[in-house]
């Protein structure tokens, strides 16, 4: 079983940044994609982006130029510095993580959350 516990997110006002930090441990082989997903009240779960172990980046078009993944795949960390805040980047951010374990099982794993509130 793989867990992952984020940190950093908080209240902020527009145009501020907030870096959001998430770590997976548990019996890992090997990581897949890493990446950090949010969801605004009223709205379903979006992907904000996601990192493969290649080094291969996505965002949606929303946080492109604002927001910057990066990842340490020796610690199992995936960090997400967020700049040039908005309102609407409000929301609950989710670490997500997708990977084999030690016993060769695939996994897909979910962080509990952070609160990110921007305050315009």
């Amino acid at each position: 079983q793989v867990q992952l516990v984020e940190s950093g997110g908080g209240l902020v006002q527009a145009g501020g940044s907030l870096r959001l930090s998430c770590a997976a441990s548990g019996s890992i082989f090997s990581m897949n994609a890493m990446g950090w997903y949010r969801q605004a009240p009223g709205k379903q779960r979006e992907l904000v982006a996601v990192l493969t172990s290649g080094g291969s980046a996505n965002y949606a078009d929303s946080v492109k130029g604002r927001f910057t993944i990066s990842r340490d795949n020796g610690k199992n960390t995936v960090c997400l510095q967020m700049s040039s805040l908005k309102p609407e980047d409000t929301g609950v951010y989710y670490c997500n993580a997708e990977g084999y374990s030690g016993f060769l099982k695939s996994f897909g794993s979910w962080g509990q959350g952070t609160q990110v509130t921007v305050s315009s």
